[in-house]
């Protein structure tokens, strides 16, 4: 009996030590993110607040802002991020999220010279699940491809596995989940719906029926820098354009036979 008064003395008194912990460590801890965050886009990060629950095990953040000027602009607001952490105290170890929820995120990207970077100190964050809800990802026309002009693409809401931010667009290597707007110059829009590995497409390029077809997403590679994988995703989003036209062509066709 002794023992486990002990014991629940010690646990007691652990649980005094996190709240302090969590409450004094806030403003650190915002600060050592936003380094971790702005550092491997060689861009200046800020946050606005942050609230951590080492008990709970959580972090919530306020206002992320990061920003870079060399080799074109790069913009990143995000108005809340929820980082889900081991609970007890046990964070303080393991700093990895379990869930990484993301609100409200505006991204501009004016060329792809931004993602250059080179020896980051610190590891990008990584997360072993991500929800992004109410996210605007703009690309000028020199940051993607020169001949299609700006690119605008909204995402209502997206799931994905395991993530290493290597960029704001890392997460769609891991996507499991997706529902977003595709703008194209021209007033074009294209809606796309992702899950159980197919893409849905619909639009006034492709008539009022989704057309449907599985897409295989590539795997990211360690290896690879920002730059890297962004040039996999152009690729990827090449794909599918010939995908979606393939498919539906082929559905017209169907259509057409008796």
């Amino acid at each position: 009996m002794k023992f486990l008064k002990v014991c629940a003395g010690l646990f007691a008194a652990w649980l005094v030590v996190l709240l302090v912990l969590g409450y004094v460590a806030g403003s650190k801890v915002a600060v050592r993110l936003a380094d971790r965050i702005g550092e491997p886009l060689q861009a200046t990060a800020t946050i606005a607040g942050a609230d951590l629950a080492l008990i709970r095990g959580h972090v919530d953040l306020e206002k992320l802002a990061v920003r870079r000027e060399d080799n074109g602009h790069l913009a990143i607001d995000v108005a809340d991020i929820h980082c889900e952490l081991p609970p007890l105290g046990w964070s303080l170890i393991d700093h990895d999220c379990r869930e990484l929820a993301i609100r409200g995120m505006r991204v501009s990207v004016s060329a792809i010279g931004v993602f250059e970077i080179r020896n980051a100190k610190r590891p990008p964050v990584t997360a072993r699940r991500v929800v992004i809800d109410d996210a605007v990802l703009e690309f000028s026309p020199s940051a993607i491809a020169p001949s299609l002009g700006r690119i605008a693409i909204t995402v209502e809401h997206a799931e994905a596995k395991s993530t290493v931010f290597k960029t704001p667009l890392s997460w769609i290597f891991s996507l499991d989940k997706l529902q977003a707007k595709l703008e194209l110059p021209g007033g074009v829009m294209v809606k796309l719906g992702y899950a159980n590995g197919k893409l849905s497409v619909a639009g006034t390029l492709f008539g009022s029926n989704p057309v449907e077809f599985p897409v295989d997403i590539p795997v990211a590679n360690l290896a690879d820098d920002p730059r890297g994988e962004l040039r996999k995703l152009v690729e990827l989003g090449k794909t599918i354009a010939e995908q979606a036209v393939l498919q539906r062509g082929k559905d017209w066709v169907k259509s057409k036979l008796p």
